[in-house]
């Protein structure tokens, strides 16, 4: 039975990273919030102080563009727990400064210390998403980056929040100095206890020009396959999103809502709520695997509510004296525009979690921690375009903050259309997820049976026009699919089979080519260590019933000798895309189907007939 992903906190390989990583986010918000509030409310400042509160984002923003290069080289050569002591070491020197600024109102060395945290910052991230599949499985790496993107983004509400109170204080300075130092010497600790993740590339040769090997970490990110590369322009774009509704929200609250601080504080904690559960759920949604079917799924969320923020906003009631957020939440509006925040959240969750497993599964070894610094130093860029594009359209085309929303959710379409057109695998897993959570229950058995490397011939029972589908939507890893060639083209179906790179397959005397094209392709794809899947009976079964296995995989064994992994498909009779005479438009819709899988089965066990009868025995009586 699988364990729910918390079950990683309990766990030395994860537990120790979780916290460290986590309180890293809290006292970089303490900090930079902090610094904020003393900027606008305690210290004596000549001028427009809203110029040293934007100096403080490009004082943060900054070493992304300059150290993150030099991160995901660090991350590379050295070993990662070792590099993540030194890096919080670091951060308690770092604050150090920052509390004496504090006890003695430097804004200077304030400022500096701010421009140092996010060096640490810079050079911690190419680390702490590099690290995360050398100490988890396979199977665990979606909900390990669910958890490392909710306790993010708690830490951050946590440390925005936590800020506001201590600076509410009369004698605000040494709280503020001995909880930042506190923080990080709690979060050294905590990094003690990282187990040991060896260095991918020793013997890599630092290059120190900042400059040239940005560069060529942008090029090294940008030029890995399609699915990576696009990822990793989607997770950027995320960010862009995001940074321009965080920072819109303190206005928003202002003069839309007629709220005061309480009023922003209540919209971040839903905002952080939304994107905590978000990337909680992903695992559940998919199957403890890397299922980037969520993406358009959450980029859909991200527009729908994106749009309803924007409809929600106009007209609000406004009162004489600023609300604060117990009167706010006395306005039926404000519930629907909090839900909005919250969908966009929640919906942000999905979309971001898995890029982040996508990027992390499918980059060499040898180059995460540099494919995450090309990341980073995109989110950085980003986030730069984002402020200017807000100041545009607020400033010069005289937008409103809800008309900025709308902008960005029709952004959203646009950015994400490129994406999954140039990549469609996204929108195949999309459609394949959709099938299996909309339609069709589908429950598992015993796939952890399939090996999870290597070359297998997976041979199942085939039921309905969807097998293939709801088979690809179950199993981990990628399978190459056998289909005869009427059902590989069928019309809307064939964009899926033809991007999940199916091998359509026609009867000898229907079309020789194709028959001989598609043994050619099956011995290939073997070769190279995929999983190829078969039906034998080489058509629908027009009964329910599972007919003889034809003799096609024998011919596949003799030319790849590989383990044939007996799978079968229960309950999928009587459902719509079913060959059932009295199976109806609504009959069983939503019907509830199992993928069983059993032991490999070698040598004599793999003739036709054994593995046909293997397969009765998985379905048992339930067709």
């Amino acid at each position: 039975m699988s364990q729910s992903q918390f079950s990683l906190l309990g766990k030395r390989r994860f537990l120790p990273f979780f916290v460290t990583q986590s309180l890293g986010a809290f006292n970089d918000n303490i900090f930079k919030q902090s610094l904020i509030l003393a900027i606008l409310y305690k210290l004596s400042i000549d001028g427009d102080r809203s110029i040293y509160v934007n100096l403080c984002a490009l004082l943060f923003i900054l070493p992304f563009f300059l150290f993150s290069a030099l991160a995901g080289q660090f991350g590379e050569k050295y070993p990662k727990d070792k590099l993540i002591r030194m890096i919080k070491v670091l951060e308690i020197v770092i604050m150090v400064v920052g509390a004496i600024g504090f006890l003695f109102n430097h804004l200077s060395l304030m400022l500096a210390a701010l421009f140092a945290m996010g060096t640490h910052s810079a050079l911690f991230g190419p680390v702490k998403y590099s690290i995360l599949p050398q100490h988890l499985h396979e199977n665990e790496l979606v909900g390990g980056n669910g958890l490392v993107e909710m306790g993010t983004f708690l830490a951050i509400l946590a440390g925005t929040i936590g800020a506001g109170v201590m600076m509410s204080a009369t004698h605000y300075a040494p709280i503020v100095a001995a909880a930042m130092v506190s923080v990080a010497c709690l979060g050294y600790l905590a990094s003690r206890g990282i187990p040991p993740a060896a260095a991918a590339s020793p013997d890599m040769r630092l290059n120190w020009n900042i400059f040239s090997e940005s560069w060529a970490t942008l090029k090294l990110g940008l030029g890995q396959t399609k699915a990576v590369s696009r990822s990793i322009v989607g997770n950027s774009w995320f960010w862009f999103v995001g940074a321009i509704y965080l920072t819109q929200i303190p206005a928003y609250a202002k003069d839309f809502l007629y709220g005061d601080e309480t009023v922003v504080t209540l919209i971040l904690t839903v905002f952080s709520i939304g994107i905590a559960a978000g990337s909680m759920l992903c695992e559940r949604l998919s199957g403890r695997k890397v299922e980037i079917g969520l993406v358009p799924f959450g980029s859909m969320g991200l527009t729908v509510f994106g749009l309803l923020l924007w409809w929600h906003s106009g007209d609000f009631p406004q009162d004489v004296q600023a609300n604060n957020w117990l009167a706010i939440l006395g306005y039926g509006q404000a519930w629907w525009v909090l839900l909005d925040i919250l969908g966009i959240g929640v919906f942000g969750g999905f979309y971001i979690v898995p890029l982040y497993a996508l990027i992390q599964s499918r980059t060499p070894e040898k180059e995460r921690s540099r494919v995450i610094a090309s990341n980073n130093i995109l989110n950085a860029l980003f986030m730069v375009v984002s402020a200017i594009v807000s100041i545009v359209l607020l400033s010069v085309v005289k937008l409103s903050i809800p008309q900025l929303f709308l902008v960005v959710s029709l952004m959203n379409i646009a950015v994400n259309t490129y994406i999954f057109k140039i990549v469609p695998e996204f929108t195949m897993r999309f459609m394949i997820w959709l099938l299996s959570h909309s339609m069709y229950r589908v429950e598992h058995r015993d796939l952890d049976l399939i090996p999870d490397e290597g070359a297998a011939l997976l041979v199942c029972n085939h039921v309905s026009f969807v097998d293939a589908l709801l088979i690809a939507g179950s199993v981990r890893r990628p399978i190459r699919f056998v289909m005869y060639y009427k059902i590989f083209n069928l019309p809307v179906l064939n964009f899926v089979f033809r991007t999940a790179g199916a091998i359509p397959i026609a009867g000898i005397k229907e079309d020789k080519a194709v028959f001989d094209r598609a043994f050619e392709r099956i011995a290939h794809y073997l070769k190279e260590g995929e999983l190829v899947c078969i039906f034998p009976e080489g058509k629908l079964t027009t009964d329910g019933e599972i007919d003889t296995f034809k003799s096609g995989m024998t011919r596949v064994l003799q030319e790849t000798d590989v383990p044939v992994i007996p799978l079968a498909l229960q309950g999928l009779w009587g459902s719509f895309f079913s060959r059932d005479p009295n199976k109806g438009v609504f009959r069983r819709l939503w019907s509830r189907v199992t993928l069983v899988a059993g032991p490999a089965l070698t040598g004599e066990q793999s003739q036709p007939a054994r593995v046909r009868e293997r397969v009765a025995e998985l379905r048992g009586a339930v067709r």
